[in-house]
């Protein structure tokens, strides 16, 4: 079979596709990936989640191993607020499970297609500069290790491997259950509305500071921003949700449906790239509504896209959005999608993208019909100036010697996967190209 992610951009042809529904389903394709590898025959394993990484970490010629059948909540501690998630369970299911528990997660991607282990892997963060990414939430991880063993880690029990697996790129084993620190079920009121960029440039910071999550998008060729901001409330505080008609005209007709076209049309007139923008600035109008963290967190996103993230420290983001500006001043660059600005505090995850930092994110796509290169070779050149570290999912090109100093415990992780896989079962190219193998 072809094996294709969501955004078109990466596709594979493994040897075996393996749907594994018990844990004994992985430790069993796990030992016969490894045999193959002994034997010479074996290009390894890697695991697929929902294909919503835009990077080919998961490309391989050898086994694509699928945890779609494990999942949902298998454990819950309603004292300590945690809750043990089988590997594959995605957040659109996670996430309601958990609000019959009168639980939460403190954050969440803007997306809920993800599978946990997909998400916790590639470093998704949400926003919020008081909040952390979703693998500080992470407080045990069980793998099954390239041996077969299955090994369940934490702080306490094998930390040195709990602390690189926690964003380990499946490149240590296969996670099979995850155990989060939970909080109780919140509420967000959230106001949406759009303003100027170089009025909200000069007191983004404050901005950044002064709500719990905010989400900031520049349409280039405009100096108009769509910003969300969204603080939490007290139960009964607040509006009421947004109306079911609401939720249809914005989310899946005018951001999805007309938003395509307008794309599709971008794509073949590329010079009406400033006027798409203006349009679809101006269509998306302002809303406030209250409701359920993960209602409010997540939202649909049907046109495709390709994606190119780098986290910056927190004072850079006035200059990378400056100079992203003035490059598309520049050379007009048709892009329709708007840059995307969050933030996040720092943790203490070994491959997190705000490993010891806090972080603004700065995040630039264009539509999948349309060639993306020119503005990512101009934007990553702009986030090497800052110390930008990649996210980890979505399309850059550095390899093992920038990221060794972009992260200060590289080494330690590469120990741990001397380790725990010495013959490289759980490998492709881009893994080798990260890790320098």
């Amino acid at each position: 079979m072809t094996w294709t992610n969501w955004a078109g951009n990466v596709t594979a042809t493994p040897a075996e596709v393996v749907r594994a529904v018990t844990v004994d389903d992985v430790r069993a394709a796990v030992g016969r990936a490894a045999a193959g590898r002994a034997a010479g025959g074996g290009a390894g394993l890697r695991v697929g989640g929902t294909g919503h990484s835009f990077t080919p970490l998961v490309a391989t010629e050898g086994v694509l191993l699928t945890l779609d059948g494990l999942r949902g909540i298998t454990g819950v501690d309603p004292e300590s607020r945690r809750v043990r998630v089988a590997a594959g369970t995605p957040f659109h299911e996670l996430n309601p499970a958990l609000q019959d528990l009168g639980l939460a997660l403190p954050n969440l991607g803007d997306i809920d297609r993800q599978t946990l282990a997909g998400a916790i892997a590639t470093g998704t963060h949400g926003t919020g500069s008081r909040r952390r990414g979703i693998a500080a939430a992470v407080c045990g991880l069980t793998l099954v290790l390239a041996d077969g063993s299955l090994v369940t880690c934490s702080a306490d029990a094998e930390p040195d491997l709990f602390e690189a697996a926690r964003v380990g790129l499946g490149a240590l084993g296969v996670v099979v259950e995850v155990e989060l620190q939970c909080v109780p079920a919140f509420r967000l009121h959230a106001k949406e509305g759009t303003v100027r960029l170089s009025r909200l440039l000069t007191g983004l910071q404050a901005e950044a500071d002064a709500h719990d999550h905010l989400d900031v998008h520049w349409f280039p060729h405009t100096d108009r921003v769509m910003i969300k901001r969204n603080n939490r409330v007290a139960p009964g505080e607040g509006p009421p949700p947004l109306p079911p008609w609401r939720h249809r005209l914005d989310d899946d007709l005018l951001a999805n449906r007309v938003y395509e076209r307008l794309n599709r049309a971008v794509a073949r007139r590329p010079g009406a790239a400033r006027a798409a923008n203006r349009l679809a600035s101006s269509i998306l109008g302002s809303r406030e509504y209250a409701d359920d963290s993960w209602k409010v967190f997540s939202s649909p996103r049907d046109v495709r896209f390709v994606e190119m993230e780098y986290a910056v420290p927190r004072s850079s983001v006035e200059a990378v959005v400056t100079e992203l500006r003035s490059w598309f001043d520049r050379t007009r660059e048709p892009v329709t999608f708007p840059v995307e600005l969050r933030f996040t505090g720092g943790d203490d995850v070994w491959f997190s993208t705000a490993y010891q930092r806090d972080n603004a994110y700065v995040a630039v796509h264009q539509y999948h019909r349309m060639d993306p290169r020119p503005m990512f070779a101009a934007f990553e050149a702009i986030a090497a100036e800052h110390q930008g570290r990649p996210h980890w999912g979505k399309v850059h090109t550095l390899g093992a010697e920038r990221l060794h100093g972009l992260y200060p415990r590289f080494d330690a992780f590469r120990e741990v996967r001397d380790r725990v896989d010495p013959q490289r079962l759980f490998t492709n190219d881009h893994v080798r190209h990260l890790l320098g193998d």
